[in-house]
């Protein structure tokens, strides 16, 4: 009996270790594009070139060409710059503006589609009825649909309402995503009825029992969904190129590849620059993304 509880124990031992190993391997591999590029945003322009430049070289070309040149990968550069920051956050404008247009676009589409999640989907889980089950199950054909299925009515809408060429053509539409609706409701669903009767016999109104007990529970959810949202359209790239055609009001992510073409060295401190409100969102909502993924709907003892 003891030699078999032996051998469970080194068993599981070796399979903490073999999952250790694979989840440390998968680490390294995500990581290793973004400490790349922080490692070569403070690399001079002839050392980015020269590493490479094969590379790169053949994206201006019509026609695709083998590279016969081998790709430097350098985790340490030769000489510690930040002419490359200088430029992009002092010397040339265009960057910090495209950043600000992201900025502009993204956060009011995810405030107002979180408003708008938080109150449709009390609305489909405090009162269920078979009408709101067929809207709730339209909203998830619409939801699994690719967005380049919905991008031509938006786009034929837009154009309708007067609406091109302004950041009102993206964000109007993104506020009411089904996405966040979807995920929002499941959660709400999965909260007591008897939290909500309680709160009945207190004299609670609706909106104190959505304030109080609903968005409270909810809080570790909401946070999750909104941080996937803002993320989502932080990262867009066809809704900008169809819905706004002057490049002025086109945000970084559509600008980042007509960098490489130009100044491949910008393209890594630009990168750099387009990832800090990701990263510091992510290190800033980790708990709320683990208790959102893990939220059983009860009050967590």
């Amino acid at each position: 009996m003891k030699l078999k509880m032996l051998d469970i124990k080194k068993r599981r031992k070796i399979f903490d270790v073999i999952v250790f190993i694979f989840i440390l391997t998968a680490a390294i591999l995500f990581l290793f594009p973004t400490v790349l590029t922080l490692a070569n945003s403070f690399m001079t322009s002839n050392e980015i070139s020269a590493n490479y430049g094969s590379m790169f070289s053949n994206m201006t070309e019509d026609k695709k060409t083998f590279i016969s040149q081998n790709v430097n990968l350098k985790f340490i550069p030769d000489k510690v710059t930040f002419a490359q920051y200088k430029a992009v956050l002092v010397q040339n404008s265009d960057y910090l503006m495209k950043f600000w247009n992201s900025v502009i676009l993204t956060v009011p589409i995810t405030l107002f589609q979180m408003i708008v999640a938080i109150l449709t989907s009390y609305g489909f889980s405090r009162y269920p009825n078979k009408f709101k089950s067929i809207i709730f199950f339209a909203y998830i054909i619409l939801m699994i649909m690719p967005y380049q299925v919905t991008l031509v009515p938006n786009f034929l809408v837009a154009e309708k309402f007067h609406m091109l060429d302004t950041r009102r053509a993206i964000i109007l539409p993104a506020i009411f995503s089904p996405f966040s609706i979807f995920l929002l409701t499941k959660v709400m669903r999965r909260i007591p009825v008897s939290y909500v009767e309680a709160a009945k016999l207190d004299g609670a109104s609706e909106l104190k029992i959505l304030t109080k007990i609903y968005v409270p529970l909810c809080k570790g959810a909401i946070v999750s969904i909104a941080m996937l949202v803002f993320i989502d359209y932080w990262n867009m790239v066809e809704q900008p190129l169809v819905l706004m055609k002057d490049p002025l009001y086109h945000p970084l992510s559509v600008f980042l590849s007509q960098i490489n073409t130009g100044d491949i060295g910008l393209a890594f401190a630009v990168g750099v620059v387009y990832m800090i409100p990701t990263v510091l969102m992510f290190l800033y909502g980790e708990d709320y993304l683990v208790e959102g993924i893990t939220y059983s709907g009860g009050i967590k003892g």
